[in-house]
């Protein structure tokens, strides 16, 4: 059987796997083999080819496993007979950290801080703080759930949104906690100090931050972006942090990459990371002690886990 994987460092947890071919793709648009043999494909995070054409090479391809949570890219093309895994839980913990420094930097000015240290400029003045505030998560899944582990002690309100409203164990496993549904956003927005989004990337949350969304926002208040870059419009948000009254830390941006010029480059009160949230050593540790799950459970015949149904 033969596997494309990203990385040697999955190719060589599976080397011991019988029958079983490893060939490293990390995405380039050089082929390193001839695609219609795989059945088994574990794509990088960044695939530069057309999707399509290249999962139409691999006739014999039965299982797509990601190294991401989100699979929107890849859902267009999988045929039927393939099953679609993704990554849900093995960037939760770098996401739910990225998060919580965003947060902890913008409110305390740290960008700030380190223009001024490099031009030796002693600019004191008082910052923000993370305690008292309200924060809003939108898409309180597993990230969302790590994001409320890391926020206990900081003294902080929660607030949980997820599609539908419904009560769920707390981050704790003791206490079950309410989760408000999407439809219950426009009333919560305007009591959170800071709104931070982890939903993935839909149709139904394309453009969900719009100019309605932020303008119900209160003034000062922090947006922080761990999902996608399409979740907000570009736009939208740089009118309302032009005007001083919303900052934002985004780790994705629409577009993204970057480009050099960009007005979010130099809009103010925003802290941009180039997509770096999940990047991380707990991240890739994560990464290979699931694939090698999931391949000894699809040798063995057993049920996988985290497959594509339908939304999610």
């Amino acid at each position: 059987m033969k596997i494309w994987v990203p990385i040697p460092s999955i190719a060589e947890v599976l080397s011991d796997l019988p029958d079983v071919e490893c060939v490293v793709y990390d995405g380039s648009a050089e082929l390193p083999a001839d695609p219609a043999e795989v059945e088994v494909w574990v794509p990088p995070v960044f695939v530069h080819r057309d999707l399509g054409e290249l999962i139409a090479r691999m006739p014999r391809l039965r299982l797509l496993q990601t190294i991401t949570a989100g699979v929107d890219p890849y859902r267009p093309h999988v045929p039927s007979d393939v099953t679609l895994c993704n990554a849900r839980g093995v960037h939760d913990a770098g996401t739910a950290e990225w998060a919580l420094g965003a947060m902890l930097a913008v409110l305390h000015d740290f960008p700030a801080f380190a223009g001024t240290q490099e031009k030796q400029i002693w600019d004191y003045h008082y910052t923000g703080s993370l305690a008292d505030s309200t924060v809003l998560i939108v898409g309180y899944g597993s990230i969302g759930t790590a994001l409320e582990r890391r926020l206990a002690g900081f003294e902080v309100d929660i607030v949980r949104v997820a599609t539908t409203a419904r009560d769920v164990p707390g981050p704790d496993g003791a206490d079950r906690v309410h989760v408000h549904g999407q439809d219950e956003l426009p009333e919560l927005l305007g009591a959170a100090d800071v709104v931070v989004l982890l939903v993935p990337a839909t149709k139904d949350t394309a453009g969900l931050v719009d100019a309605g969304f932020l303008a119900r926002m209160k003034d000062g208040a922090l947006l922080v972006n761990a999902a996608r870059g399409t979740v907000v419009d570009t736009g939208a948000l740089l009118a309302e942090v032009g005007r001083g009254r919303l900052r934002a830390a985004l780790d994705v941006t629409d577009p993204e990459p970057l480009p050099q010029g960009h007005p979010l480059w130099s809009a103010p009160g925003v802290f941009i990371t180039p997509h770096v949230a999940g990047s991380t050593p707990a991240s890739l540790r994560r990464t290979v002690r699931l694939v090698r799950s999931q391949l000894l459970r699809y040798l063995a015949g057993e049920p996988l886990r985290n497959i594509i149904t339908g939304a999610y």
